[in-house]
């Protein structure tokens, strides 16, 4: 599946939800005009029985007053809020009152009242039904579509889901929704703490200390208790390399690199305008993700996934026919260089039998000796035609020194990963105001982590080589916040199906 067509399924998986949501409401709303016409279809006779009551107690038969408070009971329940309604309870306050002969004026036209009644709620089921048909008719019609291409989704898939598959760890079929539930009310809390905080900060002034002290210490204990659930929640509901596949529908994009990185790359960079719990490797695939599903290769034996990209696990001693595959049906490779002769191996083959716009080499931060980007350089010079020159290049980044891309002809295209040099702001008083502002601006909304420089220049270098997806360094700035926004679109849902809920209930007499 293209990123086209991946873009329009959810575009109509989206709409066709969010139709069947308003649908559902509407048709809740059609039955609970259904129900009070059901309810208010004996008013005729409650309206006669309530006048001749006032009548006998008009005569002096006490007894009816017991009659008239059971009728005002009666409409009270049942009767819309309409004129009808209204008289009767003004007949009735009058009758408590002592004011017989005014009660009886005020119902005088009362079955006429109740045809007006009984009227308008004729007119507004019909119109709450014709309203709900209306929304009902797309949403069923969207949902063929949106079932097709979900199947097409899947279908896209199967050949690598076939190779990966048998590579995929068992685990009991209750466990990652259970454990997705338990992340749910991590996020919930976490966002939560991110609200009350963030209203005390804002309303502090304009509230009692106790007030603002209440909101501060139950904010942080919501986040705290939050990013505890999550750390200890999310990678036991961690997508596997075929549920991932599946998820997505397009072609992968195959991260290998020495499982000696795997700590380095759960590193969680921090901000101090920013609480982030995403590590390195989850910024890294949510910028990749603008490509395709990430997947890579786990490291053997450990008891849980890393966080980031999708794991399948293959056996130490017979891994390279399935790497060779994976690199063919993989629509990018992406290969983070190290000392490991594995590496060097799927260098090789990748050289060998892949496409140059293909492959995109990392090369590791922090080499600050010129000797280990001299051994480094060297290793990777002796399987290009041209030299990289890599060892005259020494990137800021700390977890990642420069991109490599390759031209048809292999000739390596090095780009140096760090920080954007800051440009000179226009002349003149007014207009450097203005841009300082719009920058500050921009800083505050962007956390500047070393993956967002790193998918910077891994879009950069990919447009040099004809793949362009503009949204890489987006993504990764918005894989920093993931939980924040998993946080508040799971509230927003609460709330709505709460919403729906309790309408339901008030149809069935529940609510």
């Amino acid at each position: 599946m293209s990123s086209r067509l991946r873009a329009l399924a959810r575009l109509i998986t989206a709409v066709a939800v969010v139709t069947a949501y308003v649908a559902l409401h509407l048709a809740i709303t059609a039955g609970m005009h259904l129900r009070a016409c059901d309810r208010f279809r004996d008013a005729p006779a409650r309206a006669a029985a309530f006048t001749a009551a006032l009548d006998r107690y008009a005569a002096g038969d006490v007894s009816a007053r017991a009659e008239i408070r059971a009728g005002d009971t009666w409409f009270k329940e049942n009767a819309p809020s309409g004129a009808s309604r209204s008289a009767v309870s003004s007949a009735t306050g009058d009758v408590e009152k002592g004011r017989v002969s005014l009660a009886r004026e005020r119902v005088a036209g009362l079955a006429a009242d109740v045809e007006r009644d009984r009227a308008r709620l004729d007119r507004k089921l019909g119109s709450s039904r014709a309203t709900a048909l209306y929304w009902t008719v797309p949403a069923a019609l969207l949902l063929g579509p949106a079932l097709w291409l979900r199947r097409r989704r899947r279908s896209g898939a199967a050949e690598i889901i076939s190779v990966v598959g048998w590579f995929a760890p068992r685990q009991p079929w209750w466990r990652r929704p259970v454990f997705l539930l338990a992340s749910g009310a991590g996020y919930v809390l976490f966002a939560a703490g991110v609200i009350a905080v963030g209203t005390a900060q804002r309303r502090g002034s304009t509230v009692p200390p106790m007030t603002m002290v209440g909101w501060l210490v139950g904010g942080l204990a919501a986040i705290g208790a939050g990013v505890l659930s999550l750390r200890y929640t999310r990678p036991r509901a961690a997508r596997g390399a075929v549920q991932a596949l599946l998820a997505d529908g397009r072609q992968p994009v195959l991260y290998l690199r020495s499982f000696t990185d795997d700590d380095t790359a759960a590193r969680v960079d921090d901000s101090s305008a920013f609480v982030s719990i995403h590590s390195r490797e989850e910024q890294l695939t949510g910028a990749l993700g603008a490509v395709g599903p990430v997947i890579t290769v786990g490291k053997p034996g450990e008891p849980l996934p890393r966080l980031g990209a999708a794991r399948f696990y293959l056996p130490p001693d017979d891994w390279q026919p399935t790497v060779l595959r994976l690199m063919e049906l993989s629509q990018l490779i992406v290969l983070r260089l190290g000392l490991g002769d594995g590496l060097w191996w799927e260098v090789q083959q990748a050289r060998a039998t892949q496409p140059a716009r293909k492959l995109v080499l990392l090369t590791p931060g922090g080499l600050s000796r010129q000797a280990e980007r001299l051994e480094l350089a060297e290793r990777l010079d002796e399987h290009l035609p041209t030299p990289s020159r890599l060892a005259e290049m020494a990137g800021e980044d700390p977890w990642t020194g420069a991109v490599i891309t390759f031209d048809p002809e292999w000739t390596p295209r090095v780009q140096p990963v760090g920080p954007v040099p800051r440009a000179k702001l226009p002349r003149g008083a007014l207009v450097r105001r203005a841009a300082r502002a719009v920058k500050a601006g921009f800083v505050s909304m962007t956390m500047f982590t070393p993956t967002h420089h790193l998918a910077r220049v891994i879009k950069d270098a990919l447009a040099a080589v004809g793949v362009r997806r503009r949204t890489m360094a987006w993504r990764a700035t918005f894989a920093t916040q993931t939980s924040l926004w998993k946080g508040f679109v799971l509230v927003t849902v609460l709330a709505l199906l709460r919403w729906l809920a309790g309408r339901a209930l008030q149809l069935f007499g529940l609510g």
